[in-house]
């Protein structure tokens, strides 16, 4: 981030306060690829450098996928800081030209770096955090050529526990007192001061918070930083908890309780893309890449490129889902919109979130219908019903595309029903046949 060359804090973007940049950066959700789901602590500089070269052979970089991210575990955990400057040590053995020569080999690729801190003593994974230490660390990232940071919420002392916790999992948070604002929380005194740093720089930085929805952060993220994990981490499981881990489903419940916390300049973050890993179904990946697309999410893969199947790579080089995630107009996601479900979803739902979404793009109004059971169902959309979708004359007809295919379905008058798989969504975008 950079104050001097017109960066301001805050501003009134759309209806929310906001940090706006000059060259647009955090205006649209982010684009990239993060070392964590794949490589966890088993990185190293070549690893990056081979991810930027198959962003460009792969054609993810002319799709709008630029940052390559350095997650935990990159500096020298021994030695920590150096006594004299104060600054992180990265760990040499692991990046032989240090992080500034990282990042001059990503950018002569025409992409961005991203690295990993810490909003507390130490980073998840026991290495140095920049808890007080904020000046120093922006000062160091910035000179690295640092592109993007990701700014994690371990290893916080107690005298920085909240007065009031809230964390989004739990039913029993604290209550504040009328009129209290979490933005005067402590979690948001943490990272306030590293988005005081990054603003002092002469260089922007994509600003990620990953605050895991504490504190209420969908209220305060938007004047702190560009997006703000709303959520714990995800694994690649199609549903259940795992210890502080979730699968998709219920990840997807909750993004459906905030579907309008997103907007340009500021974004709900529902975590790293898992698509292909793990235990997930092509079907449950497709669904996982169309719900964080359609809820406006960055769109951070962390799946191991080297030697990725075709299936996998056509979901995340989905062109019409990433314009849909990308659009320049329509800042706002998805909303769930009627059919039985409830709205507001219950709190203790995780398993069943709302089966239909509804948002607007250039190109139209785009549906998406996911069947969270466990056989195929055919799910309806009556035409009638679907909010902002124009020329509601009894006999006007409609032409269905499907964006996964990229190819019209047909025309269609008072409703279409799609035939979907178990675990799988449809993705759709309705005209009238007039191309409205």
């Amino acid at each position: 981030m950079r104050a001097n060359l017109g960066m301001s804090l805050p501003v009134m973007a759309a209806t929310a306060a906001a940090i706006v940049s000059p060259d647009g950066t955090g205006r649209l959700p982010a684009l990239g690829w993060n070392s964590w789901n794949e490589y966890a602590c088993d990185i190293s500089e070549d690893v990056f450098i081979r991810v930027a070269d198959l962003f460009v052979e792969y054609g993810l970089q002319e799709l709008g996928y630029e940052y390559v991210n350095i997650d935990d575990c990159w500096s020298n955990r021994e030695l920590r800081r150096d006594n004299v400057t104060g600054r992180i040590i990265p760990d040499y053995v692991k990046f032989p030209s240090g992080i500034h020569g990282v990042a001059e080999q990503i950018h002569a690729r025409g992409l961005k770096l991203g690295i990993y801190s810490d909003a507390g003593t130490l980073t998840c994974g026991g290495f140095e955090g920049s808890l007080g230490f904020e000046q120093t660390d922006a000062e160091t990232f910035t000179e690295w050529g640092v592109d993007y940071l990701k700014y994690d919420n371990c290893n916080v002392p107690e005298e920085w526990t909240d007065e009031y916790i809230f964390y989004p999992e739990h039913t029993d948070n604290a209550v504040p007192p009328p009129g209290y604002w979490y933005g005067d929380s402590r979690t948001a005194e943490r990272y306030n001061a590293m988005r005081d740093a990054l603003l002092d720089q002469n260089r922007t930085v994509q600003y990620s918070l990953c605050a895991w929805g504490h504190a209420r952060v969908e209220t305060w993220g938007n004047e702190t930083g560009h997006s703000w994990r709303m959520w714990g981490d995800i694994v690649p499981e199609w549903k259940g908890q795992y210890t502080y881990s979730w699968g998709l489903v219920p990840i997807i419940t909750q993004a459906a309780r905030h579907w309008n916390d997103t907007d340009f300049w500021g974004h709900n973050d529902w975590d790293m893309l898992e698509v292909g890993n793990g235990n997930l179904t092509l079907a449950e990946s497709r669904t996982h890449f169309a719900m964080w697309a359609a809820f406006k999410s960055p769109l951070i893969i962390g799946t191991r490129l080297e030697g990725i199947t075709q299936p996998v790579l056509d979901i995340l080089r989905n062109k019409e889902l990433i314009e849909f995630n990308q659009d320049p107009v329509y800042g706002v996601g998805v909303r769930p919109f009627n059919y039985g479900c409830h709205i507001p979803i219950p709190n203790n739902e995780t398993e069943h979130p709302p089966s239909h979404y509804v948002g607007s793009s250039t190109k139209g109004i785009h549906l998406f219908l996911i069947n969270s059971y466990e056989s195929e169902r055919s799910i309806e959309v009556a035409f009638e019903e679907v909010p902002g979708l124009r020329g509601l004359g009894e006999d006007e007809e409609y032409i269905v595309h499907d964006m996964w295919t990229g190819k019209d379905i047909g025309v269609f008058k008072g409703s279409y029903t799609a035939a979907i798989e178990s675990h799988d969504t449809a993705a759709l975008r309705i005209t009238t046949i007039h191309g409205e």
